[in-house]
């Protein structure tokens, strides 16, 4: 017989049923601590893009994530950590550029302008400055939608495609569409939108089964 491990045991389905519901009603800490940085972050005068999970959601993909990602230029990562990091926010060891909110120990994961999105090789695509790609969704800074496709695609990463699918689908993305982002992920693009398609086509065919 298989045994429980300290994971197993710990592990509580009704509760975690409960996290997803008060994140969905932006209750949640991960939506605090997103709230809570932003207002640092203007009072600072520091631009600032929200990307990742949370960016995912303010463009209409409903899914979880457990911390936030901010887009900062190196200026302003330079000023938040003289400022905030050991007052508001933990270093990480080994993680230069990861934090924990002190009120909750929720992560923050903060992405540099110059550097690299995926492997964090040097490539065609690079994270840009926030300031010229950030829109205001809901009082919050927000990466834009054609700059947040351009990002996971160059990611490279499954999680990163399946999030750029179900985006496609929520803001009926078309061709079209790949006039906005970087010549080098267009094809990437256009896989994702053949994959939608497949998916929307096989369950056309699961909703006209008999019962």
């Amino acid at each position: 017989m298989k045994q429980s491990t300290a994971t197993e045991k710990s592990f509580s389905f009704i509760q975690r049923l409960k996290e997803i519901s008060m994140f969905f009603q932006r209750k949640d800490e991960v939506h605090k601590t997103m709230r809570r940085l932003a207002k640092l972050l203007d009072k600072a005068n520091i631009a600032y893009a929200v990307v990742g999970g949370m960016a995912v959601n303010a463009h209409k993909h409903r899914r979880t994530t457990d911390d936030v990602d901010i887009l900062l230029t190196p200026e302003g990562l330079k000023i938040f950590r003289s400022r905030f990091v050991e007052r508001n926010y933990a270093s990480v060891p080994g993680r230069p550029r990861r934090f924990l909110d002190q009120k909750n120990d929720v992560g923050v994961d903060i992405l540099v302008t110059g550097h690299f999105p995926g492997s964090g090789d040097p490539g065609p695509v690079a994270f840009p400055d926030p300031a010229e790609v950030a829109q205001d969704i809901q009082s919050i800074r927000v990466v834009d939608l054609p700059t947040l496709v351009q990002l996971k695609l160059a990611a490279r990463r499954v999680k990163d495609s399946s999030d750029v699918i179900e985006l496609i689908r929520v803001n009926n993305l078309d061709e079209s569409f790949q006039d906005r982002i970087h010549p080098s992920v267009r094809r990437h693009y256009l896989e994702c939108l053949d994959e939608k398609s497949r998916e929307d086509e096989y369950q056309a065919r699961q909703d006209q089964r008999p019962d």
